[in-house]
């Protein structure tokens, strides 16, 4: 469907064909390390999304399914299979009553994965910096300058903060990390914010499994 026609964006590996968490993991780090060799510096922010995949809003899913240019059975099809759907809670031998579920991708369904990548797919644009993907986690690089790069680099972090506003997804800030990577010693903090809040700087972080050790 979408992956025939490139539509996903080039920078998100998840659930993707042909690629899997290492491969991003050896992108994000080759170019970390290009730009370290070339006595470049270069500033990391890895974003931590909270409750990714239970926020997606159906409504706003649909919109964008129709959109993508999918074919309108395929739409009309995915639109059926997500809206309408209820829940209940049993406590002992006690069923709650039924409510409706307006958020929240299928969990355990073959579809759901893609469902997830269609919803986050546009989060990248209108961002002057380098974005990296698999499912929700994301890693924003840019290589610095000038004292124009580090504030390109704040504008990115103030238009994702936007884009979590526009799509409901949520950011704890307070979990992410900013980690600098160059070859001379660093002379002053890093003051990266994310929707108001001061992003805490690391001397190293876990990213898919692999430490990434700034300097």
């Amino acid at each position: 469907m979408w992956d025939k026609n490139d539509w996903f964006y080039e920078g998100q590996h998840g659930f993707s064909p042909g690629y899997f968490y290492k491969s991003r993991v050896i992108t994000v780090y080759q170019d970390i390390a290009d730009s370290v060799d070339n006595g470049d510096k270069i500033y990391t922010i890895i974003v931590e999304f909270s409750k990714a995949f239970e926020l997606v809003s159906h409504g706003w899913l649909v919109r964008k399914i129709a959109n993508s240019g999918v074919i309108s059975p395929v739409a009309v099809w995915i639109r059926e299979f997500l809206l309408g759907r209820t829940q209940r809670v049993r406590v002992g031998g006690q069923l709650s009553e039924e409510v409706r579920v307006t958020s929240g991708v299928p969990q355990g369904s073959v579809l759901g994965p893609i469902l997830f990548l269609t919803y986050v797919n546009n989060v990248w644009r209108n961002m002057e910096s380098t974005i990296r993907l698999f499912a929700d986690d994301c890693v924003i690089y840019r290589k610095i300058i000038n004292i124009e790069d580090t504030e390109k680099l704040q504008k990115v972090l103030d238009r994702l903060g936007e884009w979590a506003v526009e799509n409901a997804m949520k950011i704890n800030p307070s979990k992410s990390k900013t980690i600098r990577f160059k070859r001379s010693k660093a002379k002053h903090p890093l003051n990266y914010s994310l929707m108001d809040t001061l992003i805490p700087e690391a001397s190293s972080c876990k990213y898919l499994g692999i430490i990434l050790q700034g300097t």
